[in-house]
């Protein structure tokens, strides 16, 4: 069923009968634009771990080594085709070609061009006439003013451009190239970055195809849910970002309710304003997404990580969070350090904050006291500017505010 049928009718049962049965509707109808938002295409799976390097060669026989930083700028740029309408693994593709030519994934500041660029996060500096970022886009060009333009997400939002990218297809993005798809990869990243040497991009096609191999999976290739298994990991990340969080109450038998009947507080809370990024506390799978009256929204992953006895399973569970903030689905693969919610006060709560749970053998498992769990493991911790996006399902329909 087409896309604009399915609208159509939504439009028809939201005369009839509602908005409500209308979004139900669309649910139901249109399961398909999931993987990839491509309808019919080819998707692109969920980002896994994100690891310290990759090596691949180009056309020509160059070698390229990537580290960990340029790696999390790869999956941000895959994380926002995958959520995108229309781009797909192709588009991601091409996306990402382009950017290994422009800056070697890099994010570039310009002090020459623009000094107060280098206050914003970057990885070094550029000299190319005035150009920013993983992209090398030009504010005078009309991509973006020097902020938007150092921060990698919009960077990649206007490369795919399109109906929900932030400059209304002037300048061209991909998705504004009419018949992208049938044009060499890197005939379609010219197309967009309109460059002084042209065929350039296409000899970092194998490279950008390496990065998508080793830091997705294919859509469809593993069973969701429960029975999914993730990877081993030894990298631990605490779950809120540095600087944002107080802890006001630990693990153990607590009076929850005031009537003098104590129960097991079976985790750690962590005070946080409302809206700060929750993050995965190492490389998983999500086995459910819950709410109950005591809890609000929930989170729980699957995670196999590492120690001097073996690789040990544990379970992870993340209470109280915000409504409407959850960026992922049950059986999505995540990385640790990704959003995966955002910090509320949902269930029996008396403000906003993260309540931790850890459960070693397995989501289903006891939980134990995070807090020496934690310190075995000497998580890291992440400044904003480190948090990945969770690479879940859903697509942007809409532009970003």
């Amino acid at each position: 069923m087409s896309l604009m049928r399915i609208l159509m009718i939504a439009v028809v049962l939201v005369v009839l009968f509602g908005p409500a049965t209308a979004l139900t509707t669309y649910a139901l109808l249109a399961p398909a634009y999931t993987a990839g938002c491509v309808p019919g295409g080819v998707g692109v799976g969920p980002v896994g771990a994100v690891p310290a390097e990759l090596t691949a060669t180009t056309t020509d026989g160059a070698l390229v080594v990537l580290d960990r930083t340029q790696l999390r700028h790869a999956a941000t740029i895959i994380t926002t085709g995958s959520r995108t309408q229309g781009v797909g693994r192709d588009g991601v593709l091409v996306a990402l070609m382009a950017a290994l030519t422009e800056s070697h994934l890099r994010m570039l500041a310009n002090p020459g061009a623009y000094p107060d660029s280098t206050t914003h996060p970057h990885d070094g500096v550029g000299r190319d006439h005035d150009s920013l970022g993983l992209f090398q886009m030009r504010p005078a060009a009309g991509w973006g003013t020097v902020a938007q333009l150092m921060d990698p997400t919009y960077q990649a939002r206007a490369f795919f451009g399109g109906s929900t990218g932030p400059n209304n297809g002037s300048p061209r993005g991909l998705l504004d190239i009419p018949d992208w798809q049938q044009l060499p990869k890197g005939a379609a990243a010219q197309a967009v970055e309109v460059s002084a040497y042209p065929d350039r991009y296409a000899q970092y096609e194998p490279v950008a195809q390496a990065i998508l191999d080793k830091l997705t999976s294919t859509p469809g290739t593993t069973v969701p849910g429960r029975d999914s298994r993730p990877v081993t990991t030894s990298r631990v990340v605490f779950p809120l970002p540095a600087g944002t969080w107080t802890r006001f109450s630990g693990f153990g038998p607590r009076d929850l309710e005031g009537t003098g009947i104590y129960r097991l507080h079976a985790g750690v809370d962590y005070a946080a304003p409302a809206g700060t990024p929750v993050l995965a506390l190492a490389d998983g799978v999500v086995t459910s997404i819950e709410t109950s009256p005591t809890g609000g929204n929930m989170i729980v992953l699957d995670h196999t990580i590492a120690g001097p006895d073996g690789a040990r399973r544990v379970g992870s569970a993340y209470l109280h969070l915000l409504d409407g903030s959850t960026t992922v689905a049950e059986g999505d693969t995540v990385t640790a350090g990704a959003q995966i919610a955002q910090v509320g006060s949902t269930g029996r709560s008396t403000g906003p904050h993260l309540h931790l749970e850890v459960r070693p053998g397995g989501p289903d498992a006891a939980a134990v006291d995070p807090e020496p769990w934690l310190a075995a493991h000497s998580p890291g911790m992440l400044d904003g500017q480190d948090v990945l996006p969770a690479a879940g399902s859903a697509c942007s329909t809409e532009a970003t505010p």
